[in-house]
């Protein structure tokens, strides 16, 4: 692996452990301090970490000077498959199966982690990785 790909992937890494820390940090929030549903603490404490993430990773990470645009409209094509999916399923496990809400999360985080990386690097910057002037 070339020394730039392990770099790019350790940023990924960081930047998305960052990103996962406000999720986990705003999901905890909204899960202590009201009585909503598992869905609704995860569906706001998402959104708000994939913000944080696709700014990071578009401009320390892959460097793309990509239309921001078009990047974050495949963002959310990425996002319209995996939230519901993430989100039915998590609720399923934590409502009905009563598995615990933080590992429920912590699954959906570990999957959207390996996913998100692919498709962000294949599909949403693929092209442009590295076209934007440090």
């Amino acid at each position: 692996m070339k020394k730039k790909e392990l770099i790019r992937k350790i940023k990924f890494t960081l930047f998305s452990i960052s990103a996962g820390v406000i999720e986990i940090g705003l999901f905890t929030l909204l899960e202590e301090l009201t009585n909503w549903d598992y869905w609704a603490c995860y569906l706001i404490a998402l959104i708000v970490s994939v913000i944080w993430n696709f700014i990071l990773n578009r401009n320390y990470t892959f460097y793309s000077d990509n239309n921001v645009s078009v990047a974050l409209s495949k963002v959310f094509l990425f996002y319209l498959v995996f939230t519901p999916l993430s989100t039915i399923l998590g609720n399923y496990l934590a409502e009905r199966l009563l598995w615990n809400d933080y590992l429920v999360t912590g699954i959906n985080m570990l999957l959207n982690f390996i996913l998100e990386y692919l498709y962000d690097k294949y599909i949403v910057f693929q092209g442009s990785i590295d076209s934007k002037k440090k």
